[in-house]
């Protein structure tokens, strides 16, 4: 074999431990991230020892004494139990205010954030602003890897965003909206126990990984934070007492279609997606959080009253389109082939103003693609009411013509 030739298997060599490498690191990574989403999804009792441990010792970190604890079984219980005005942010600090030591525990999760962010930085990474490869969001983490994304890029990605999406944005989101309908303005100032998974994930994941990079001082801060995480629901940190949330009992959740990184969206088409001991919690529609009407009795005369058109949406897909469509009395104006999905119709029907609140009109259509048990979902769009064309309205909601829309092979 030539030098040249010897130079080059070399190199193909080696590249390819690095992608194995790669690989290993993030198949461990992923597992983390699973640990983390099992605390987050947990409808276990709170491990109420452990999550005092913890709290003491972040009580401590600010030279404070251990606080006496108020176990609660719902956000909403401690809301009630504290009792006090919402938050004025951007005020001065003002230590008699019930949530400075709140602000003060803030401040500490600040600067720990930032220090591991200074020790998480590899060697030769860009900075944030410079963005991640698109390769790990479009595509699984193996191929990521082999096209030559970073792996770093595939831990934000695949770690933190993912838990983002699904606890932050999913589980989390619909808590809060089922609070804020009874309380508009409930204390601010609090931590999420078991739903802040996602910033602790993307930590311990780095650390796990490269066992040594964070400073002792701030291994054992972030162990504190995250023993909290892995053992209660909701707090509220104030002077002297800390009230405390249990664990959700209920958390229904199904796989976002399509994801790479193991997300998950809030759904129930039956009852509270998120709940807790004493009936509380919150309702969703795959991924969207709504009020309750939208699950237990969808009507038409609630659909025409609902203000938010995620809401209607979601209250239309449960009620179903053909009754919605039968029930509104809506008029077909038109309806054509997909050219953009062989085999289904499009089919444009009149919004009057009363039903939608400004003129407008709703195409119904077939998604291109199959969901996760091989149906293929029927949707509507609402598309300006100056279009009559079925087809035009297609092309209208992909920012195409209806001749560019007409000749497509396929959309998804």
């Amino acid at each position: 074999m030539s030098a040249r030739n010897r130079q080059r298997a070399r190199r193909r060599a080696g590249s390819h431990r690095n992608l194995t490498d790669q690989l290993d690191h993030w198949y461990r990574a992923a597992e983390l991230r699973d640990g983390w989403l099992r605390s987050a999804l947990s409808t276990e009792p709170a491990d109420r020892d452990r999550a005092e441990r913890a709290l003491t010792g972040l009580y401590a970190r600010l030279g404070r004494p251990r606080p006496r604890f108020r176990w609660v079984a719902s956000p909403r219980q401690a809301v009630d139990l504290l009792d006090e005005p919402p938050i004025r942010y951007g005020g001065p600090t003002d230590p008699d205010l019930p949530w400075h030591l709140a602000r003060q525990l803030a401040d500490e999760v600040h600067g720990l954030r930032r220090r591991l962010d200074d020790r998480t930085r590899s060697a030769g990474e860009p900075p944030w602003w410079v963005g991640r490869s698109p390769l790990v969001a479009t595509r699984p983490p193996a191929e990521a890897l082999d096209a030559g994304a970073r792996l770093d890029d595939l831990l934000d990605t695949g770690v933190r965003d993912s838990l983002h999406r699904t606890v932050r944005d999913g589980i989390r989101a619909v808590v809060r909206s089922g609070l804020v309908a009874e309380v508009p303005e409930p204390p601010g100032l609090r931590w999420h126990g078991q739903h802040d998974v996602a910033w602790l994930a993307h930590y311990d994941v780095r650390r796990q990984l490269r066992p040594g990079r964070y400073d002792p001082d701030d291994d054992r801060h972030l162990d504190l934070w995250a023993e909290v995480a892995r053992s209660c629901g909701w707090w509220w940190p104030r002077k002297g007492v800390c009230v405390v949330t249990e664990r959700t009992t209920v958390a229904h959740t199904e796989p976002v279609p399509g994801a790479h990184h193991g997300e998950r969206r809030s759904h129930n088409g039956h009852g509270p997606a998120v709940g807790y001991a004493d009936g509380t919690g919150g309702h969703a529609w795959h991924g969207t959080a709504v009020p309750e009407w939208v699950v237990h009795d969808p009507t038409v005369e609630r659909i025409a009253r609902e203000r938010n058109v995620e809401v209607r949406r979601c209250a239309i897909e449960h009620l179903g389109w053909d009754a919605y469509l039968a029930e509104a009395r809506l008029r077909l104006l038109a309806e054509a082939p997909d050219p953009g999905n062989p085999g289904c119709r499009l089919q444009l029907y009149d919004l009057p103003r009363q039903v939608w609140g400004r003129p407008a009109r709703v195409l119904l259509a077939v998604n291109g693609s199959v969901e996760r048990d091989g149906r293929r979902r029927r949707y509507g769009l609402t598309v300006p009411d100056h279009l009559d064309d079925p087809v035009a309205a297609a092309g209208w909601s992909y920012g195409l013509t209806g001749d560019q829309y007409a000749r497509l092979l396929r959309r998804t």
